[in-house]
């Protein structure tokens, strides 16, 4: 096969406008936080990319007296025609940003530029074009006749997809009648804080959105907070468990989504060089920074070594680097703290006997970069089959019978994801009830639609977002 050389082709980060210093945003306005500012950081190369100030426990206050006041003076009583012309407005404003956005996401992120551009934004814009539909439908959703909002929404919201993950809250909030207080996570602020600037853009009313930068106090306030009525949260198990028991015996509903350890399962009829790819795809879209990764993969033993030689082969042809560079399949790690834990995990792969081969691809010398690594002969028992790693390795188990597919796949504590690789109709449909998993591809891998709920079982959370069910979360029914 021929080796096709690719000259650079980075995108300009002059595109992404950025500033030296970001403010929290609070009853429509930039204002100064009073907790200590952060520098976030562009995990491809180390450097400083802007101070941000942060919140302290009286902005979080200020923030949600600001949304309850416009919750109770606005935005709950306007009818769902008008509140559709802001989400339409935000979700136009989002494509008419879009290059801007997606080069500040990659600066602040490390995914690739192309994974920004081409998914992240358009989808965080469709998210809202989604909702805005269900704004003035809502008597229609089949949650009764006059279904009302609940008021205040609290949000907290994950590194790996800064600005999708905020799509995904706000316009499912503002589209059912609710006021929303978010938090971004520490690492990756600063596209929400733009699209604050969207906010302002689309002549939200004051106090609608607001949106305070911080580390986990600041989410703890949140979710403590005794006027807020709903949490939303996506991140790691450890936090949603704790969230779970702050807001057991409140009033206040929730919804997590949280860590996963995803089955990926190629039966021997499997088209293989389809299935090649969406291995590669489930894995190592994203740096492997996604809680629906397909981390384990399944291989059925008749052609677990022909997969794996594929696989090895298709790996090794991934560009790693310049995370704005336009050819770059695999970006930065999005921090140093990543970085030591996905460090970790492979030693202990190493140490429990796993067979590891990593990509001979060039790793730059500075940033936060690991290599696409794959590992055979892993057994159930081993640390990396069982714990969520967040990073591009993967992770080769065989099996014989679907029986033993199942069994394998569904052992483990998480149940977010999985996928299903044969030509057999019937027994995708098998499979896809035998498997306990909020989602299953088929054929495919890491497909999204704001029109379909995602969310998982057990350790991985509960509550659906997105689709007419995720509607459901957001309000009083």
């Amino acid at each position: 096969m021929p080796v096709f050389e690719y000259a650079p082709a980075p995108e300009s980060r002059a595109i992404a406008n950025l500033k030296d210093h970001y403010k929290p945003f609070v009853n429509g306005e930039f204002v100064d936080g009073s907790g200590e500012p952060l520098k976030t950081i562009n995990p491809a190369t180390e450097e400083v990319l802007a101070e941000v100030g942060t919140a302290s426990k009286s902005d979080v206050d200020t923030a949600v007296k600001a949304a309850r006041k416009a919750y109770n003076g606005v935005w709950s009583k306007m009818p769902g025609t008008e509140r559709a012309k802001y989400l339409f407005r935000i979700a136009r404003l989002i494509q008419e940003r879009s290059r801007e956005l997606a080069v500040l996401e990659s600066l602040d992120n490390g995914k690739p530029i192309k994974e920004s551009r081409d998914s992240d934004v358009p989808t965080a814009a469709a998210h809202f074009f989604y909702h805005a539909g269900w704004a003035d439908k809502l008597e229609y959703a089949g949650y009764g006749p006059n279904p009302q909002p609940l008021g205040v929404a609290g949000q907290i919201i994950p590194w790996n997809f800064p600005l999708l993950m905020l799509a995904w809250k706000i316009a499912p909030a503002l589209a059912t009648g609710n006021t929303v207080v978010l938090k971004p996570a520490e690492t990756t602020p600063l596209t929400a804080l733009v699209f604050a600037e969207i906010c302002q853009q689309a002549e939200l009313p004051p106090g609608v959105v607001n949106i305070l930068p911080g580390a986990g106090d600041i989410g703890a306030s949140i979710v403590e907070h005794a006027d807020i009525n709903k949490i939303a949260f996506t991140g790691s198990t450890e936090v949603g468990k704790a969230i779970q028991r702050e807001v057991a015996g409140t009033a206040k509903k929730l919804t997590l989504e949280l860590g996963g350890k995803a089955a990926n399962i190629v039966f021997e009829d499997a088209p293989l060089d389809q299935a090649i790819e969406g291995i590669v795809n489930g894995i190592f879209f994203n740096q492997g920074h996604v809680c629906c990764a397909g981390s384990r993969l399944l291989v059925q033993e008749s052609i677990a070594e022909e997969v794996l030689e594929k696989l090895r082969y298709r790996v090794s042809t991934l560009r790693l680097g310049d995370p704005l560079d336009k050819n770059t399949d695999i970006g930065a790690i999005n921090s140093a703290e990543q970085l030591a834990k996905i460090r970790g995990l492979v030693e202990a792969g190493d140490a429990e006997g796993a067979q590891r081969w990593t990509s001979p691809c060039p790793v730059p010398d500075r940033g936060f970069f690991f290599a696409p690594t794959v590992f055979a002969n892993v057994h159930q028992s081993m640390r990396i089959a069982r714990e969520e790693i967040f990073g591009p390795v993967l992770s080769v188990l065989t099996f014989r019978t679907p029986d033993e597919a199942v069994a394998k796949a569904n052992n483990t504590p998480y149940g977010l994801s999985a996928g299903i690789w044969t030509e057999k109709g019937s027994r995708i449909l098998w499979m896809a009830n035998q498997l306990r998993a909020g989602v299953v591809w088929a054929n495919t891998f890491n497909r999204f639609d704001p029109a379909a709920p995602f969310g998982g079982y057990q350790e991985s959370g509960f509550g659906r977002e997105g689709g007419r069910t995720g509607l459901e979360a957001y309000l009083n029914v």
